[in-house]
């Protein structure tokens, strides 16, 4: 809640909270923004009008409560810490470079993209309006990104069942080109510039209020 900062849960199996899946994390740090809990780089608002003890300082870091010790699965209460936003930030930076950095290679711009395929457990459970409010994910029509699941169990099942499928992927694999994003300086440039939320440059996401 914006005003009250009080949190509501979806907990993986309908069980009490005991930490942050992924997904979660994304989710987290996209409504902590949305409601000034933190700022552009990441860093708690301890003035937040709500006044909420959820917001706290501790020893050791800032820290949110995202369930107190009483409602979660274990002895303590479930948080995240400005550490832990911080290095999410990180995270999502050297993504959203990745993809930066590709597209500056084969001289292409975002608008370009015609689809965006993602796959693994992760990606079954990533919520695009938050992954891209984060800046994790490129600020596109949500209809152009697609969850296949787990696609290298899916792909060598249908290699070892399909001679077809077989001869595709032998050909598939020699078309890829191998990009090494340590050489030069273009990734870097474009991960710093992405260690805000959602971007140094909101030009990129036109869709995000801030």
């Amino acid at each position: 809640d914006p005003h009250t900062l009080e949190v509501e849960l979806q907990v993986i199996g309908k069980a009490k909270p005991l930490g942050i899946c992924g997904s979660g994390l994304v989710d987290v740090l996209s409504k902590l923004r949305n409601c000034s809990v933190i700022d552009r780089a990441g860093n708690f608002q301890m003035n937040h009008p709500s006044k909420s003890p959820r917001l706290r300082s501790t020893d050791v870091d800032r820290e949110f409560v995202l369930a107190w010790a009483e409602e979660a699965g274990g002895e303590k209460d479930v948080v995240i810490t400005e550490n832990d936003i911080k290095n999410l930030i990180r995270a999502k930076g050297a993504i959203f470079a990745g993809i930066r950095s590709l597209l500056a290679m084969v001289a292409m711009d975002i608008e370009m993209i015609d689809r965006v395929i993602i796959a693994g457990g992760f990606g079954n459970y990533l919520n695009i309006a938050d992954s891209v409010a984060i800046g994790l994910l490129p600020d596109i029509d949500p209809q152009k990104y697609e969850f296949i699941g787990n696609s290298s169990v899916k792909g060598a099942y249908l290699a070892l069942i399909s001679e077809k499928a077989w001869n595709e992927a032998q050909q598939l694999a020699k078309k890829i080109t191998y990009i090494e994003l340590s050489v030069g300086t273009t990734f870097m440039d474009e991960f710093v510039s992405a260690l805000f939320l959602p971007h140094t440059d909101l030009s990129l996401f036109p869709s995000i209020s801030n």
